[in-house]
């Protein structure tokens, strides 16, 4: 055997290599991230347009499974209470145990505490509802929807004894993106960053989606090296054998 034969096979032996292992770390990535976000993660189709235009009718989203110690003003969350209905619902927390809640100021902006709170992600700046203010008791969470013009929210429930909220408790989830149509990450409002608490963090899907999509390229990349090897090699071996012949 040549030095050149030699020397390919050495090449393709450690091309092999390298592409089983590619192949081995891709599976790793690509299941660990379906399985990781099967943990985190909840899927939840939006029924109306009542979050309109943060999520609309149809859209498809990941909500990630949370405890209601985790729950934060400017969260959109998933919850089910038996006085709205006892079905899994989606609104926007505006404000937690303890909060005072009024709307609407002389600009038609939502107040917490006394502090008016910046929205950019609802349609229309304007009042969009008769004035109210309420004390959110505790252990409680306020909510309303992004679409203020139509969403049945905690304004519906103000005469209830709750002052129309729901316990922290009925919350199963957060809304993190949007999975279909493919809208992104839904980002944490500025507005309630100064109130006590801040806003919550961003779950994990980035990394979740970009496990998934590093796995399965590992996997394309490692099972097509074998293929495009020996295509690449044929030419090089009819040479060799062609000038052994000579």
């Amino acid at each position: 055997m040549s030095g050149t034969q030699r020397t390919d096979d050495g090449r393709g032996r450690l091309g092999s290599a390298l592409s089983g292992l590619a192949v081995a770390v891709g599976c790793v990535l690509f299941l660990g991230g379906f399985v990781w976000g099967a943990v985190q993660y909840q899927p939840y189709t939006v029924p109306t347009n009542s979050m309109s235009p943060t999520v609309v009718s149809g859209d498809r989203v990941l909500a990630q499974r949370i405890d209601d110690a985790e729950v934060r003003r400017g969260d959109v969350v998933i919850f089910k209470d038996a006085s709205w209905g006892d079905l899994p619902m989606i609104k926007r927390v505006v404000g937690v145990g303890g909060d005072k809640v009024a709307c609407c100021g002389t600009d038609g902006r939502l107040a917490v505490n006394g502090t008016p709170i910046a929205e950019p992600y609802l349609r229309s700046q304007g009042p969009a509802s008769t004035p109210f203010s309420v004390t959110v008791p505790e252990g409680r969470i306020f909510l309303l929807g992004d679409e203020r013009m139509s969403s049945q929210d905690s304004r519906v429930h103000l005469e209830d004894a709750a002052n129309g909220s729901v316990p922290r408790s009925a919350v199963t989830a957060r809304v993190d993106a949007v999975a279909w149509p493919v809208g992104g990450v839904v980002e944490r409002p500025g507005g309630f960053a100064a109130l006590p608490g801040g806003v919550s963090q961003p779950g994990p899907v980035r990394l979740v989606v970009g496990s998934v999509v590093a796995g399965a390229a590992l996997i394309l990349c490692g099972a097509a090296y074998g293929p495009i090897a020996r295509r690449l090699s044929r030419p090089a071996r009819s040479r060799t054998e062609a000038g052994a012949r000579g």
